[in-house]
């Protein structure tokens, strides 16, 4: 049996027993990391196909995390007498897949979008600071009409006038 998942942009194939490399992971080394991104699982007749991804996960266990082959970036432009050299190490992390088609224990999708706006309806400290799309999203979670065209300073006082 096997299984084709995605992570890091790329997708992969893999068995239960192969150790990959794959795109660096926040995981630390002998630490269990979930796929959840599964695309295609089984063999033969009894084979999931996923749209986009089939609703089990791939586990697996941090083997080793490094960089990769120095790769040499040389830029010349001819009669110019301009050079430009350097290098590029990429970090990789080796996973070795333990188990294919085991439930996904992160939570999905929609679960993760309702839980998103009560967070941001908290009490939220408006600053200068800010980008003036993130004050954008305050006043929309705080359910305050705001002018989106008007300059960061309106938009300000206009949140905090509301909040009082």
């Amino acid at each position: 049996m096997y299984a084709i998942i995605e992570t890091g942009g790329k997708q992969y194939r893999v068995q239960q027993g192969d150790v990959i490399t794959i795109e660096k992971l926040n995981a630390e080394v002998g630490e269990k990391v979930c796929f959840d991104h599964v695309l295609v699982l089984g063999e033969g007749e009894g084979i999931q196909i996923g749209t986009p991804y089939v609703g089990t996960a791939v586990e697996g266990t941090v083997v080793e995390e490094g960089k990769g082959k120095k790769v040499i970036i040389f830029k010349y432009k001819s009669k110019k007498d301009y050079r430009k050299k350097q290098g590029h190490r990429q970090p990789y992390t080796m996973v070795e897949i333990t188990g294919l088609g085991v439930e996904s224990e992160a939570p999905k999708a929609e679960e993760i979008v309702a839980e998103a706006p009560a967070e941001e309806a908290k009490e939220v400290k408006v600053s200068a600071s800010m980008k003036k799309d993130e004050l954008i999203a305050v006043a929309k979670a705080n359910n305050i009409e705001v002018d989106e065209k008007a300059t960061k300073a309106v938009i300000i006082e206009t949140i905090e006038a509301a909040l009082k």
